[in-house]
């Protein structure tokens, strides 16, 4: 259980959201940063798949694992959450949060600025799960670990250990895979001197961060369609910020003048985004039950969030692991103009040939007809262009780019008029889950200061 001095104790905090995934916008969480009056940034930049790429990475260099945008994120928000004493909490550290402290601390001497950078190790339990991989089975498939070629393996842990860096004056708090709303929950937990063992709060404060973790999402970004559900201003679209309540209420809004829209639909639809069992939301630091949650438009861009609950944390952290699932051979070709579609067909039907026993899984698409659901449009409506794909999954790098290469060929062996031949060959990374014992993990805490 933590405890926090009562004399630090605040009745409102206003925490941000600047970052929603890896290739998020660099210039919303500037806005906040510069004019959000935030007490908090929280950058959340990961997921599955970005970790276990991330580990790839480490393993090639050992300096490296962490966001690829992390240097330029920092350059850029650094001065702006030094000048006006805003903390930073990110996950940007991915596989590696160490080196990830590092470069922030070399960022901050090349801008001579003194800063403390508190880095949260231990999410990565490759070597517990890789001694156990015969006796443990995955999540998805009930498969034994030992099938899989695992390259990464990740825990989500939750806020204790950050916490325990805001108790520090590090302004910067860097980590590893850590639930989403758990980056959000910590700063609430800290300040509001809440228990952790209060499951209630604990699952009022993971409500408030799982409506923020996603960033652009609650502003109409992921919500427009600009038919049934129009967003004006998308290009200067804002990301959100909570006003969050020591009763564990909150104002969801966004900066004054930016694009986009926090209203009842948007801020609906993310409390039910990747939430498959509303009554038991599992996190590591709360069975959350989001059934009670009341939201209330009070004003233009401004929603009320209030009730939620929750009951005794998990036992378990989930795990996140990474491995070696094939290699995707892609190749592309285009056909425009007068019997478009039957040149494409044609030269699908030659790939089909030439490929039918060389790979067990062989796409082909026709993009701009067909190649999302595969319902060929009525004949006296055929497009004028064609786009044709073909991809197949493959055991070697070799017989992946065989599929560009015979896409290719199609130039001069295929039908007349095919143009803008592309080929590609990619090592995918497949992604299963499992369970491990959370008293088994120990977090650790590392400072660096400039």
């Amino acid at each position: 259980m933590i405890h926090v001095d009562e004399q630090s104790m605040k009745q409102k905090i206003r925490i941000g959201c600047g970052a929603g995934f890896s290739g998020d916008r660099i210039e919303p969480a500037l806005v906040l940063a510069e004019k959000g009056e935030l007490n908090y940034l929280v950058l959340e930049c990961l997921a599955e798949r970005t970790i276990a790429l991330a580990q790839k990475r480490k393993m090639c260099d050992a300096t490296k694992g962490y966001d690829p945008l992390l240097e330029k994120r920092i350059t850029t928000l650094l001065p702006h959450v030094l000048n006006n004493n805003v903390r930073l909490i990110t996950n940007m550290g991915a596989a590696n949060p160490i080196e990830a402290a590092k470069k922030i601390i070399a960022l901050a001497c090349i801008q001579k600025r003194k800063i403390k950078v508190a880095a949260i190790t231990g999410d990565d339990v490759l070597a517990s799960i890789q001694q156990n991989v015969a006796s443990t089975k995955d999540i998805e498939n009930c498969k034994p670990l030992s099938e899989y070629d695992i390259i990464s393996a990740n825990a989500y842990l939750g806020c204790d250990t950050i916490i325990e860096a805001l108790k520090t004056d590090a302004q910067v708090v860097i980590t590893g895979r850590v639930a989403d709303p758990s980056l959000f929950l910590a700063p609430m937990i800290y300040e509001f001197g809440w228990k952790t063992d209060d499951y209630v709060m604990m699952g009022k404060g993971t409500v408030i961060g799982h409506l923020l973790e996603c960033a652009g999402q609650v502003t109409g970004g992921y919500f427009a369609d600009d038919v049934h559900k129009k967003v004006g201003d998308l290009d200067t679209l804002g990301h959100p910020f909570a006003d969050v309540f020591a009763d564990g209420s909150a104002i969801i809004s966004k900066v004054e003048g930016t694009g986009g829209v926090v209203n009842l639909h948007t801020t609906k639809e993310q409390l039910l985004y990747e939430v498959m069992n509303p009554c038991e939301y599992f996190t590591p630091d709360v069975i959350a039950d989001f059934t009670t949650v009341h939201l209330k438009e009070i004003e233009n861009n401004k929603v009320h969030v209030s009730g939620g609950s929750g009951k005794l944390r998990p036992s378990t952290y989930k795990v996140s692991i990474g491995y070696k699932a094939f290699y995707l051979g892609e190749g592309e070709i285009s056909y425009a103009g007068i019997a478009a579609y039957e040149r494409a067909k044609l030269a699908a039907d030659i790939i089909s040939k030439r490929l039918q026993n060389r790979f067990e899984d062989l796409r082909i698409d026709f993009i701009g007809l067909q190649s999302l659901h595969k319902n060929i449009v009525d004949n006296n409506s055929l497009p004028y262009e064609i786009r044709l794909r073909v991809a197949a999954k493959a055991l070697t790098p070799e017989d992946a780019m065989l599929v560009g290469e015979e896409v290719e060929a199609l130039y001069t062996n295929g039908p007349a008029g095919g143009g803008g031949a592309r080929k590609y060959m990619t090592e995918v990374i497949g992604i299963v889950s499992t369970l491990i014992d959370r008293n088994s993990i120990s977090p650790q805490l590392t400072f660096f200061e400039s």
